[in-house]
């Protein structure tokens, strides 16, 4: 190398150390430590650990509490992943088109993605209230809209689908921007309709958007953590049935000071992700068309 490539080498590392020590510090070593303290009991007020080897992994795996927070997990992202991608097509391919008032509309949906999590669970904790909540006021009823384990887990999924629905329409506009206008003009030319071309032509030029967001939404589900938190309180009677894997984590690592055993639950969580990961890749070739 010479000296001048030397020097902009030099710049080039200068430049990227700031976000390499950032991703060293702050997602790196944690990923390192969770897995080793998943390996070793947590001493008391979380201090020291001593290697068990693999007896946290029999501990968890062998209660009940980590299959029914998985459970709650899937149902979470069963609701969550396919209405929000499905809604979000439909306001993409409606928002695509020349209409007034186009630009509030998109910012009107996208609006949910800026505000708080904490705020927004607290109005949407407001509206599902069983004594003063506008829904039940509306409705006339006295639901107990996130008590009555029935139906919580719904109404959590509901606000997830709202608040993300704003983000996946913007990405699905995107991809809808990048089809070219001579396949639908053809298809004009033809005589086929515009659902025709919408299922035809619109979800197979669309389905590598389409399936980046799913894939990043089911991650995002099963990672679920804030909106229930938030949302859920220790004594409400259907926390139980609504609870996913990383809430749980976070009440044993950090309320209850057992960071060994609450790491177990999240390095278990990230091989189901890596799992499932693995199985979309490979699908990923038989429903995803390339134009």
């Amino acid at each position: 190398m010479t000296k001048a490539e030397k020097t902009e080498a030099l710049w080039g590392w200068f430049f990227i150390a700031p976000t390499m020590l950032g991703l060293l510090i702050l997602n790196f070593y944690p990923i390192v430590n969770t897995v080793w303290q998943s390996f070793c009991k947590t001493g008391d007020f979380g201090r020291g650990n001593t290697f068990v080897g693999l007896q946290n992994y029999i501990d968890v795996l062998s209660g009940s509490e980590f299959w029914v927070s998985l459970f709650n997990t899937f149902k979470y992202a069963v609701i969550e992943v396919p209405f929000s991608v499905c809604i979000a097509l439909v306001l993409a391919v409606f928002l695509n088109r020349k209409m007034a008032g186009r630009s509030i509309y998109r910012t009107i949906y996208f609006l949910p993605m800026v505000a708080a999590p904490a705020a927004v669970s607290m109005v949407w904790k407001w509206l599902y209230n069983q004594q003063y909540g506008l829904l039940n006021h509306l409705f006339g009823s006295s639901t107990g809209w996130i008590s009555d384990p029935k139906i919580a887990w719904i109404s959590i999924g509901i606000i997830g689908v709202w608040s993300i629905l704003g983000y996946n329409m913007v990405l699905m506009i995107g991809g809808l921007q990048e089809i070219p206008r001579d396949y639908h003009e053809a298809a004009d030319i033809d005589g086929a309709s515009p659902i025709r071309q919408f299922f035809s032509i619109t979800v197979p030029l669309l389905s590598p958007t389409i399936f980046f967001i799913v894939q990043t939404r089911i991650i995002g589900a099963l990672q679920q953590f804030d909106l229930i938190y938030m949302v859920m309180d220790t004594s409400n009677p259907a926390l139980s049935s609504v609870e996913t894997v990383v809430p749980v984590f976070y009440r044993y690592a950090f309320t209850y000071g057992n960071k060994g055993y609450g790491a177990t639950f999240v390095i278990l969580l990230l091989l189901i992700i890596l799992f499932l990961t693995v199985l979309l890749q490979k699908a990923e070739k038989k429903f995803v068309f390339y134009n």
